[in-house]
């Protein structure tokens, strides 16, 4: 994938000293000519953490949370482009701290977005989740509150500032997975299974900085980009990395599904198919001016069949032990 949209272009990532933020810096050092990167993250000790490990005339560091506006107008002047990845996600913890959740995943989305339209920044781009659709626990909601807002942001702007997001599934090895733990904890001797029959979207973190990447590169403002990614189960992911641990069914937590969804039927219907992604325009086409916002894209893609769903227990592309473990080796030597 050609960086060259990048070139000379100051780059600003909130919750950039998180497992994707961290990572996608990385990336950016290493295969694009922006001029600067900025971390933006409310964690002074991994903010110190990553300046010693990171060596890079073009990053900065601003200490600061999105819950604060005054602070976002400050970081985002001068600024081209905002990956927002910044969020609280522990799916449990936000069920017992609901106000925290909402200040942090839905105000500091919406103070994102202000402080992006009133410093012109070019691009905004939103980092969401498969748990955003058809929420049932107070994280996927405020998920879906903070696509609503960054979709709709739009027509505030002008088209001066565009807003996008992206929405994909469990990033293999995320800090705080189960394969992250597994990882850490190679000889645990029995292991909690919710349900043998659970599935969920798995993507590699390469994965996700090129989903970022191609919707940066390609937005017109109002889209959600959806990966074409493989499903497994939780039972074939201990088989592979904790193949001698006994397994303990404990049941489905508060908050959790069975299986997640990425893609609904309803949101099939003004959605199109284009090549490894699918691409969710808005809804109401009049006030979008779909046609001739999304011209790039329409003349590309393709329309989706009837009733589509894209269902972690449906999909037709299923990520086997090998594969996994391929994945897996790659993440230790990132």
């Amino acid at each position: 994938m050609s960086l060259n949209f990048l070139k000379d272009k100051a780059i600003l990532v909130t919750g950039g000293t998180g497992s994707f933020g961290k990572n996608f810096v990385k990336y950016l050092l290493e295969n694009s000519q922006a001029k600067k990167i900025i971390i933006f993250s409310r964690d002074e000790f991994k903010q110190s953490q990553m300046q010693a490990e990171i060596k890079d005339d073009r990053i900065r560091f601003f200490l600061g949370d999105v819950r604060d506006l005054p602070r976002l107008q400050r970081a985002f002047h001068g600024v081209d482009i905002v990956v927002h990845a910044a969020a609280l996600k522990q799916v449990p913890t936000l069920e017992y701290n609901p106000f925290e959740a909402v200040k942090t995943n839905i105000l500091g989305s919406q103070n994102v977005a202000e402080a992006a339209i009133d410093q012109s920044v070019k691009k905004v781009l939103l980092i969401s989740t498969d748990k955003a659709v058809q929420p049932i626990n107070l994280y996927g909601s405020t998920k879906l509150c903070a696509e609503k807002l960054f979709i709709n942001s739009n027509l505030y702007s002008a088209d001066k500032t565009l807003f996008s997001c992206v929405r994909y599934g469990n990033v293999v090895g995320s800090r705080g997975s189960i394969v992250e733990f597994l990882l850490k904890n190679k000889d645990v001797r029995k292991v909690s299974i919710t349900d043998e029959r659970m599935t969920r979207f798995w993507i590699s973190l390469e994965q996700s900085f090129k989903l970022v990447l191609f919707a940066l590169e390609n937005m017109g403002g109002g889209e959600i980009f959806v990966p074409r990614i493989p499903s497994m189960k939780l039972i074939d992911l201990f088989d592979a990395l904790a193949p001698k641990s006994a397994r303990e069914i404990i049941g489905i937590r508060p908050g959790e599904k069975l299986h997640e969804v990425l893609l609904t039927e309803q949101e099939s219907r003004h959605t199109l198919s284009l090549g490894n992604y699918y691409v969710i325009l808005p809804e109401n086409e009049k006030i979008f001016a779909v046609k001739d916002r999304f011209k790039k894209i329409l003349k590309k893609s393709e329309k989706l069949s009837l009733n589509f769903c894209y269902a972690s227990d449906t999909n037709k592309d299923w990520l086997v032990k090998e594969q996994l473990a391929a994945i897996v080796k790659q993440l230790k030597k990132t």
